[in-house]
């Protein structure tokens, strides 16, 4: 068992449609490495051009946001949830 990857909407033209994958990894990190090697063009929707977490992407573990733990040093262990979010903005 791996660590359930919740794929958001407009991120899913990269994983052939999927919601959901499956990936197995030490940390946010690594999990965002495996899912570039996986599904191409991923890393750089989620992370700048110095491999930190874009300001308008929020990820989650098991709820928690990662940027209140250890960032993309935050360790993930089989049986976690993590949410990909992109921050919504806008209305009147």
């Amino acid at each position: 068992m791996g660590i359930k990857v919740r794929i958001p909407g407009p991120l899913r033209k990269l994983t052939n449609e999927l919601d959901q994958v499956e990936i197995t990894a030490g940390n946010i990190g690594e999990l965002i490495d495996l899912l570039e090697k996986e599904y191409n063009g991923m890393k750089e929707r989620l992370c700048d051009e110095d491999g930190e977490l874009r300001y308008f992407v929020n990820i989650y573990l098991n709820g928690e946001d990662i940027r209140f733990i250890e960032g993309m040093n935050t360790p993930t262990e089989s049986g976690d949830e993590v949410s990909i979010v992109p921050a919504v903005a806008g209305g009147k």
